[in-house]
C-alpha cells in the first residue's frame, strides 16, 4: 500500500527547517544549509551531484532511504525554485540542472499553472494549481503503487501533515540553533494527530528520529 512520507528533513535544535531569504545565492535560506550538514558528506549526497566517495554509516543510510524507492515527489514552489508570481519565462528549470535527483513523477504546487517538463534520469516536474488534494490524487496515480515523498518546502510539509495524509516523518535534528527562519511545528499538534517515534538514532551531525501513526 502506498505511504505518505516526509523524509531527509532538517530541522534545528530551535525548529526551524529553512533560513529567511530564500534566493539564488541561498537556496535553503541564509543559514539554512547548517540544519544539512549531516546530509552533504554522504556518500548519497555526492552521488546526487554527480561526485565520488562519501561517508557511509547511519547518516548514509538515511540519506538513502530518504531518496530511494519513491514513485512521486511532491514540491512547493520554493523548492523548485526562487522565482515568485508569474512564471516569466521557461528558462528556470529547477536548482538541480538537467538531471534532477527525483528520477520519477514530481509534481510542483504552485498559484501560476505552467506546461510540464520533462527532465533526464526520469524526473518529469508536473505543475499542480488546483491546491495539495489534487496534487497529491495525481502522485498517487503516477507513483505506481510505490511511496510518496513530500519533499518540502516548509509550508508544503506542515498542510500535509495537518490534513492528514503524511504516514511517516523522518527528522534530522541539526545540534545548531538557527535563530530565525521557517518553523516547521507552529501550530502542529503532532500527537494529537496521531504520531509516535518508531525509530531515534544519534549521530556525530544530527539526531534522527522518525515518527509514525
Amino acid at each position: 500500500m502506498t505511504k505518505v512520507k516526509v523524509a531527509g528533513f532538517g530541522v534545528s535544535l530551535d525548529g526551524f527547517s529553512a533560513g529567511t531569504e530564500q534566493s539564488l545565492e541561498h537556496p535553503l535560506g541564509v543559514r539554512g544549509e547548517e540544519i544539512f550538514q549531516w546530509f552533504f558528506p554522504t556518500q548519497t549526497f555526492r552521488q546526487m551531484i554527480g561526485k565520488e566517495g562519501g561517508e557511509t554509516g547511519p547518516d548514509d543510510q538515511f540519506a538513502q532511504r530518504a531518496m530511494a524507492g519513491f514513485g512521486a515527489f511532491i514540491l512547493g514552489r520554493n523548492m523548485f525554485g526562487p522565482i515568485r508570481g508569474e512564471w516569466p519565462d521557461d528558462q528556470w528549470k529547477g536548482w538541480w540542472g538537467d538531471n534532477p535527483p527525483y528520477h520519477a513523477p514530481t509534481f510542483v504546487l504552485t498559484h501560476h499553472p505552467r506546461p510540464s517538463i520533462e527532465m533526464l534520469g526520469g524526473t518529469t516536474f508536473h505543475f499542480v494549481s488546483e491546491g495539495i488534494e489534487v496534487a497529491l490524487q495525481r502522485a498517487r496515480d503516477a507513483a505506481g503503487g510505490k511511496d510518496i515523498k513530500i519533499g518540502g518546502g516548509v509550508e508544503t510539509v506542515r498542510q500535509y501533515i495537518q490534513a492528514g495524509h503524511v504516514d511517516e516523518i523522518h527528522l534530522a535534528v541539526a545540534p545548531v540553533a538557527l535563530g530565525q527562519g521557517e518553523p516547521l511545528f507552529s501550530g502542529l499538534d503532532l500527537r494529537a494527530l496521531g504520531y509516535r517515534t518508531v525509530e531515534h538514532v544519534p549521530t556525530e551531525r544530527a539526531t534522527h528520529i522518525v515518527l509514525a501513526k
